[in-house]
């Protein structure tokens, strides 16, 4: 059983993954989609959204990171994935799940979803131009309107070449609205013949447990759950090896916050850095009420040093 955590375009940077790695429990992680248009990306292209590739391709607590592509060209992203893998990146994966609008009016994303030909020419491409001893693997939703066409597409990415297949339990046009239908998990598990995670909804270990029973797989690919709850993946881990479950407490949280804002501080531009801090501890809402108390606090300050203040946090000057 694997425990991964997953690609969230604009929220899940290398910043939250090295922080979130940090808590236990994540066997991989998986970077935000690097989008493949019409070129050759440049290194630069890729280390700014994965610098853990000039650190042997892992967070700063030894998670390995995976690289994602987002595109609908074959040979482009064939291309590109080369690219990658000369860079270090260990497993190369690729995006048939953003639900996103500007995503998909380019063509990428969840709307290849109606195209699972395409689907399996894309992987097929990928697959025979990077090494062989580096896995391709694919991320799916359940279809872009309807599940309908959910094992279609499955099969594709199986039969093209995806060492797995990471399902996402709803629809393009569910976006995120609950529920995740886990029955679907437990059909594309049983149509094709590599192992599949489950994605969506999971936000307890409670969740988990249900998720489990009803798709009847094992693996997990955690996104807004763990980022709400960081200690999820550690939660699940202690369950699966029979240890005890001790969820972590807010004075642990708030360690990890005023990491996450150092770090912020230090990587991001002053206009970005209070944006990316209110958009975890508002995650952080769900799960705990100091989080409630301390956004409402923050909400409304868009001045770094303020917030330094707020959240008696010392910043070290640059050298």
């Amino acid at each position: 059983m694997q425990i991964a955590l997953a690609p969230m375009e604009g929220l899940v940077d290398d910043i939250l993954r090295d922080v979130l790695t940090r808590v236990g429990g994540i066997d991989w992680c998986v970077t935000e989609f690097i989008r493949i248009n019409d070129r050759l990306l440049p290194p630069s292209s890729f280390l700014a959204l994965a610098p853990e590739l000039a650190h042997g391709s892992r967070t700063r607590a030894g998670v390995p990171m995976r690289v994602q592509l987002l595109g609908s060209d074959p040979q482009l992203l064939a291309e590109n994935a080369v690219q990658a893998c000369e860079l270090g990146a260990p497993v190369i994966d690729l995006n048939f799940g953003c639900p996103a609008k500007t995503v998909n009016r380019s063509r990428g994303g969840a709307v290849l979803l109606k195209e699972p030909e395409l689907m399996f020419s894309i992987i097929e491409a990928v697959r025979r131009a990077v090494p062989a001893h580096i896995p391709v693997t694919s991320k799916m939703r359940l279809g872009y309107d309807s599940p309908d066409g959910a094992i279609d597409c499955a099969r594709a990415l199986a039969d093209g070449g995806s060492a797995h297949v990471v399902v996402h339990a709803r629809t393009k046009a569910d976006g995120y609205k609950p529920p995740a239908h886990w029955e679907w998990v437990a059909k594309v598990a049983d149509a094709v013949k590599v192992p599949v995670f489950a994605n969506g909804e999971v936000w307890t270990l409670e969740d988990y447990h249900r998720c489990r029973s009803i798709s009847g797989v094992a693996d997990i690919m955690l996104g807004r759950g763990l980022v709400s709850r960081p200690d999820l993946a550690r939660q699940i881990a202690a369950w699966r090896d029979g240890r005890e479950v001790v969820p972590m407490p807010w004075a642990e949280v708030r360690v990890l916050l005023d990491d996450f804002w150092r770090q912020a501080r230090r990587k991001l531009a002053p206009r970005y850095a209070p944006g990316r801090l209110k958009q975890w501890l508002g995650m952080l809402t769900r799960s705990y009420p100091e989080a409630v108390e301390l956004f409402a606090q923050v909400r409304r300050e868009h001045d770094c040093e303020v917030l330094d203040r707020m959240l008696q946090v010392e910043i070290e000057a640059a050298a």
